[in-house]
């Protein structure tokens, strides 16, 4: 499975989550299936909008490719997190994929109309989690033209 950019550069995704179970699954998914990409990740919404806008601790960052959002989070729900992502002219352009439990329709219509790029809810079995984790890596990595870097 090659997942990385045209130029052999792995994908940055960064993944807001703050249950360390999942954020354990998620790395785990990613070393499973050999992904190259780096998988960066922040707890909160405070800490991801930090990290997005390179401030403090996070100056040094890299921007991410891809971002996975879990909605209910910290300090700044995920709902605004991908409000403020979105209305930022350059982290507007980084797809979101809502990463969450919340099978609401609320909250699916509600993310749409903040822009995300993709819904999904979490599976509770860990070998459908691992199985979607990896076909959001496929999709938005091997099938989807991801902008240049800022």
């Amino acid at each position: 499975m090659s997942l990385e950019r045209e130029n052999g550069t792995p994908i940055e995704v960064l993944l807001i989550e703050d249950d360390p179970g999942d954020v354990l699954m998620t790395q785990e998914a990613f070393e499973e299936h050999k992904v190259r990409n780096r998988l960066n990740v922040v707890s909160d919404g405070a800490e991801a909008l930090a990290y997005l806008r390179r401030e403090g601790q996070y100056a040094n960052a890299v921007r991410p490719d891809l971002i996975l959002l879990d909605l209910n989070l910290p300090r700044r729900d995920g709902r605004e997190v991908l409000a403020e992502i979105k209305k930022d002219d350059e982290l507007g352009r980084i797809p979101v994929v809502v990463l969450t439990t919340s099978s609401a329709d609320e909250d699916i219509l509600r993310s749409y109309q903040l822009h995300a790029n993709a819904y999904v809810t979490k599976p509770v079995d860990f070998d459908r989690f691992i199985t979607v984790i990896r076909q959001i890596d496929e999709f938005f990595v091997s099938v989807v033209k991801l902008p240049p870097r800022a």
